[in-house]
């Protein structure tokens, strides 16, 4: 699915026996993989700044993290409080995060991720950890599988595109001889037609063009870029939590 319409189709679907990939590539999933990376221990993904309000009052001691208009979350918008990290995984230091639980509410990845919570395993993927999500789907391929971009507003967004096609493409031997979305097929043509200057594409893209004009933002897109630099997949698990499990917590 590319458009963030389709999140309330989603979230009524009976997913119980399907797995999902949901991509925020400018900036949700891939912060959470690095901060994961880095050592936090959990993420937690609320979608209204009113709930990651509330969820902070039940765990003080947790870090709150997120953006509205691609910009960290500021007193005027809580009524006080200041959120203490934006969206840019470059602020998920290991000084910041190590050890850390960190409620993080986006304009889209975090109500993608909470659209997906019904099945059966719900993946984070980015390019930082792409191939590790291919790999991990090669090993055990479910047989119902739906890639999720997280998009922009209520727009499909470029970016995620490209990583749902950049996925697909990996897996395509695996599954093209059964029942393929369209959606699915753009996106991997789109991935085929950029995949030699990914970063050109996403220069051209409505998130990379806002973060390219914000001098403090615009290395995100470089850093968000990098290609498997991560050999892990994060899981939403049933507690509504994004973490880093075990191998053998993989198992589908």
């Amino acid at each position: 699915m590319l458009a963030p319409a389709e999140f309330a189709a989603l979230a009524r679907r009976d997913l119980r026996q399907t797995v999902c990939v949901v991509f925020d590539i400018l900036r949700a999933t891939s912060s959470m993989v690095t901060a994961l990376a880095h050592g936090a221990r959990a993420v937690l993904p609320v979608a209204e700044i009113p709930e990651a309000l509330a969820l902070r009052a039940r765990h003080p001691d947790a870090l709150l993290a997120g953006e509205r208009d691609g910009l960290r979350i500021r007193a005027h918008l809580t009524g006080g409080v200041e959120f203490d990290l934006g969206n840019s995984p470059r602020e998920f230091t290991p000084e910041r995060v190590r050890g850390r639980t960190i409620i993080m509410s986006t304009t889209n990845g975090t109500r993608a991720l909470r659209a997906c919570a019904g099945a059966r395993q719900v993946l984070v993927g980015s390019f930082l950890n792409l191939g590790a999500v291919a790999a991990r789907l090669e090993q055990a391929p479910p047989e119902n599988l739906v890639l999720v971009c997280s998009g922009t507003l209520d727009q499909a967004a470029w970016e995620d595109t490209l990583a749902a096609g950049a996925l697909a493409d990996q897996l395509w031997p695996r599954y093209a001889g059964g029942v393929i979305a369209d959606s699915t097929q753009i996106a991997r043509q789109v991935y085929e037609a950029n995949r030699a200057d990914l970063s050109g594409a996403m220069a051209r893209s409505r998130n990379g063009r806002r973060l390219l004009a914000q001098a403090e933002l615009r290395d995100d897109i470089p850093f968000c870029l990098q290609r498997d630099g991560h050999d892990f997949v994060p899981v939403l698990d049933a507690t509504g939590a994004v973490t880093r499990p075990a191998p053998a917590a993989l198992m589908l």
